[in-house]
């Protein structure tokens, strides 16, 4: 093995390399089959032009060719991960990949576009990728961790994994969004594994892997966006962030403070259909909070940055803070999402009085 620190450097610098030379051929790939994204009468489309769809594939292969090399070399120490566990990351990530292309194409039906996830998500809890503790955050010395039974630990984690991966697909509406927001929790989850209760060598390089991967395609899908993640890569997103948080410690609280605003987000809206007699996820609508703030006059780019620096500081105060703090946090950032809720009802209320 290498010294660690060139190890990370090697990580970032391989996923964001991989990333960046694969994902022009995605997009003539797209062109050639015509999986494009066509503007059409939709009020969710606010793009001009087709763009190529599919780029969740640049990201899957430079992931999982970067750690088939770490692997290799012998690189870092993946002890802590098996090869079981990668593989199993690895199907449950091509299963969500081949999904996303076919729906991409043929425009699934709903019930049609769960299976992939749903079957993700069991192929990796069924090789032990789960929740088994979760911290109190008013226990003691002695009681501040609670193990959970097997079929609890499952059942949370299989509610995490579809959680998450239902959020970054229901958040990707503006260009560089969810992969934006996805370097930030993947970065933020860096951090963790580094810290001394929890290190791992592997899920500090595969966590550095996926943000450097996710930095290579924003170059493209930044706004104006030259690709798009697709439905594949928008909910691989979403589950590799979900692996990785199991992974690197049960590390949940401070990836849901990332994430914390879209996911608020989408579970508003969810309700919101649900309390109408809408299936949660049959359709596409403006009613998503970056939507909203397009509506009160921010631009695309506006928009994603100031959703970017709200995950990093709210990342930023899970990683500094404890347990408790980590849930005091959950509780601000709750007040938080009702407060841009309102600011956004008040201003789109002004302007159409106007």
């Amino acid at each position: 093995m290498i010294n660690i620190n060139y190890a990370y450097f090697l990580a970032v610098s391989i996923g964001l390399l991989i990333s960046f030379l694969v994902t022009p051929l995605v997009i003539k790939i797209s062109h050639y089959f015509n999986i494009l994204d066509k503007p059409n009468s939709a009020d969710r489309k606010i793009h001009k032009n087709p763009v190529p769809l599919l780029g969740g594939w640049a990201i899957f292969l430079a992931i999982f060719i970067s750690v088939f090399i770490f692997k290799l070399f012998n690189l870092a120490d993946f002890s802590g991960v098996g090869a079981n566990f990668i593989l199993a990351v690895f199907i449950g990530g091509l299963l969500i990949m081949i999904g996303g292309t076919l729906d991409d194409k043929y425009n699934l039906k709903p019930w049609q576009q769960i299976i992939w996830p749903l079957l993700a998500a069991t192929v990796v809890l069924l090789v032990g990728i789960k929740i088994t503790y979760i911290t109190n955050p008013i226990g003691g010395p002695t009681n501040a961790i609670v193990y959970l039974t097997p079929i609890l630990g499952t059942l949370v984690s299989f509610i995490w994994l579809m959680g998450l991966m239902y959020t970054t697909k229901l958040l990707d509406g503006l260009d560089g969004l969810v992969t934006g927001i996805t370097s930030v929790a993947a970065f933020m989850i860096f951090i963790l594994s580094l810290s001394w209760d929890v290190y791992m060598s592997a899920t500090s390089v595969w966590a550095l892997v996926l943000f450097g991967a996710s930095i290579g395609f924003l170059v493209f899908n930044f706004y104006p966006a030259k690709i798009f993640l697709g439905e594949g890569g928008s909910i691989f997103m979403g589950f590799m962030l979900g692996v990785l948080s199991i992974i690197s410690g049960s590390k949940i609280a401070t990836t849901l403070l990332v994430i914390g605003i879209p996911a608020l987000d989408v579970l508003i809206v969810i309700i919101r259909r649900f309390l109408r007699g809408e299936s949660p996820f049959s359709h596409a609508d403006r009613k998503h909070l970056h939507f909203q703030l397009l509506d009160v006059g921010f631009g695309q780019r506006e928009a994603v940055l100031l959703l970017y620096l709200i995950a990093i500081t709210f990342g930023l105060l899970g990683i500094l803070s404890n347990s408790l703090g980590k849930l005091f946090s959950l509780g601000v950032l709750v007040v938080f999402m009702c407060l841009i809720i309102l600011v956004i009802y008040g201003k789109s209320t002004q302007k159409n009085k106007s």
